[in-house]
């Protein structure tokens, strides 16, 4: 019996397949391959010194070839962090503004599909390629890997590795929805692209800036209960974690780090008695559960006020 395909896999295809043959998506995969074999290759050549008799992470030797660095670049899951949110932006900056000036935008929509495809198809096709580019690169770094030290990766490892890509995924998918949205809301594909790297260079240059000038302002005098200081190093703390990055980061480093046994301030009498031991895997998710939370209401929230604003927009031909 003859099968069509659906008309919403159609337009994931075809959105898949313009991403992976523009431009900007093979000079921003190079860009990020090059750096992260740049960070392996670091990684890998400080591997031995890193290797210590007493650290809790010592039995943990694939997780360090994401975290390891000697200070001539940054560890893998930074530039991940770094570069992740240029990937995002840059596959959804142009997603809905780009077909209204083209002039595509109203040919589609007048076909007998649901409106709701269109938005739709965009965010599943770019989260396709980022999820396979992501998985790749987190692959290609296991397998080298693998030929170097010779030592096939722990179950917990792989899972530990698998559990850092699909948080990497969230994280990605935080700022493709955003760009997205600023791509219903303006005109221009320029703008939407600018209103995105401010936002991305806000939280990655000028939040930590002033978030240190309201410490500087709140900080508890030198006389102050251990009460105070706590409660003070958790807000400052909480005000941190309105950043993305700041979420994506500390919910990696617990799960490639399984000696990270709390993210927040601890008393002597928490820290009296506790044994450096790594943590299993779902100690560490129980940790960073708030992060994980939080970055993926943030990945949804964004991805609804696109549905909104695209499903009461009227599209008019040019």
């Amino acid at each position: 019996m003859d099968r069509t395909a659906h008309p919403f896999w159609v337009m994931v295809n075809k959105e898949i397949t313009d991403h992976v043959k523009s431009w900007r998506f093979i000079i921003l995969i190079v860009l990020i391959a090059f750096t992260c074999l740049g960070s392996l290759y670091t990684a890998l050549s400080n591997f031995g010194q890193a290797v210590k008799p007493n650290d809790p992470d010592g039995s943990f030797f694939f997780l360090k070839l994401f975290t390891l660095s000697d200070g001539t670049l940054p560890p893998f899951i930074i530039f991940i962090s770094f570069l992740g949110p240029l990937l995002g932006i840059a596959l959804g900056f142009d997603a809905v503004n780009s077909e209204q000036n083209k002039g595509t935008l109203s040919r589609v929509m007048s076909q007998p599909i649901h409106r709701d495809y269109l938005i739709n198809a965009k965010f599943v096709g770019a989260l396709t390629v980022i999820s396979v580019m992501l998985f790749a690169l987190g692959f290609l770094v296991m397998g080298f890997g693998l030929i170097e030290i010779g030592i096939p990766p722990t179950a917990e490892e792989f899972l530990r590795m698998v559990a850092f890509i699909v948080v990497s995924i969230f994280y990605v998918a935080f700022w493709l929805n955003l760009a997205i949205f600023f791509s219903i809301q303006f005109r221009q594909a320029a703008t939407s692209a600018l209103a995105c790297i401010a936002i991305w260079l806000f939280f990655s240059v000028f939040y930590s800036m002033i978030i240190n000038l309201i410490g500087k302002a709140l900080a508890p005098p030198e006389t102050a209960s251990m009460h105070q200081v706590i409660a003070y190093q958790k807000f400052m703390l909480n005000l941190m974690r309105l950043a993305p990055g700041e979420l994506f980061n500390e919910a990696t480093s617990t799960l490639l780090m399984p000696s990270v046994r709390s993210l927040g301030p601890l008393t002597m009498e928490q820290v009296s008695g506790a044994i450096p031991s790594p943590l299993p895997l779902g100690q560490s998710l129980l940790v960073v559960w708030p992060q994980l939370t939080g970055l993926i209401a943030a990945t949804v929230l964004c991805f609804a006020l696109s549905y909104f604003s695209f499903m009461r927009r009227e599209i008019r031909p040019r």
